[in-house]
């Protein structure tokens, strides 16, 4: 607590250069940063349900999930060559 006192009352925060923009809590990248995070924990709360209410096996939770992953790939490419295709490229 003191420290942070002397940092006020010494005015040591004005030497320290300020974040830049990237890295601020409401930029893009932070945003996305949070959604990943985000979506690890649904990952994981989603294999804990998988494994431990629904009883199926790690490795089946494991292939689900992978199943899913190429899944999404699939439509992620479909969508993307749709709107390729759609803009004349």
């Amino acid at each position: 607590k003191t420290d942070f006192i002397n940092f006020i009352n010494d005015q040591e925060w004005k030497s320290i250069e300020p974040v830049s923009s990237w890295f601020g809590p409401s930029s893009f990248l932070m945003s996305s940063m949070s959604a990943l995070f985000q979506l690890s924990m649904w990952i994981r709360h989603g294999h804990g349900y998988l494994t431990e209410n629904l009883g199926i096996p790690v490795w089946g939770s494991y292939a689900i999930f992978g199943l899913a992953t190429l899944f999404s790939g699939l439509v992620l490419g479909l969508v993307s060559e749709a709107f390729g295709a759609a803009r004349g490229h």
